[in-house]
């Protein structure tokens, strides 16, 4: 049963990774992040007690909502983000490689590491996501969207190795930063422009 939902989670993570690629709007990415973190929660307590896991999830919600609020008082009119590849189907083939160069890594770290193969291609996918979204984006709030999708990778790997409720509380702080420095930005771009 718990083997059946770690899949479910990692199918999870990659829906909503690839929608986090995909949408351009910021409510729906919001949306995706919070559900990724619930993603993130489940994977995290397979090696952590609930409540330890519960402080990833609290914190993920805790940014996503900094991060709204920060859009609904800077909202713009959007707009076709000016950096070359910008197509759906780009993204969409970029997220594929992402997607298959994960698997065929955590095939064999999953083996290395002593970990479950929903564990380890859950964490290497995010971390690749995150990375392939901030390689691509140059507005503040999709990168700090692709910063905490690639920090939650690192935390659902890290969380297997150390158990540390410091460590877990500077993670925290880390995620709780990020969304903040990104609020700070969006702030500041806006007062910049026109």
């Amino acid at each position: 049963m718990i083997s059946i939902l770690n899949w479910i989670a990692l199918l999870t993570a990659l829906a909503t990774s690839i929608g986090l690629l995909l949408h351009q709007n910021w409510r729906w990415g919001v949306g995706l992040l919070a559900v990724q973190y619930v993603s993130v929660f489940w994977l995290v307590q397979t090696h952590w007690p609930v409540s330890m896991a519960a402080v990833k999830l609290v914190t993920g919600w805790m940014a996503c909502v900094i991060l709204g609020m920060a859009s609904m008082n800077t909202e713009t009119a959007g707009g076709i983000e000016a950096s070359w590849p910008q197509g759906r189907l780009f993204r969409i083939f970029t997220g594929g490689i992402i997607v298959a160069a994960s698997f065929a890594i955590s095939l064999r770290a999953s083996s290395w590491l002593g970990l479950g193969l929903p564990l380890t291609w859950g964490s290497l996918l995010l971390i690749g996501m995150g990375l392939l979204q901030l390689g691509i984006t140059a507005r503040p709030i999709r990168v700090i969207f692709g910063l905490l999708t690639a920090l939650a990778g690192f935390e659902i790997l890290y969380a297997a190795v150390e158990s540390s409720i410091l460590v877990a509380a500077l993670l925290s702080v880390v995620n709780l930063g990020l969304a903040l420095t990104g609020a700070y930005f969006m702030n500041l771009t806006q007062e910049e422009e026109p």
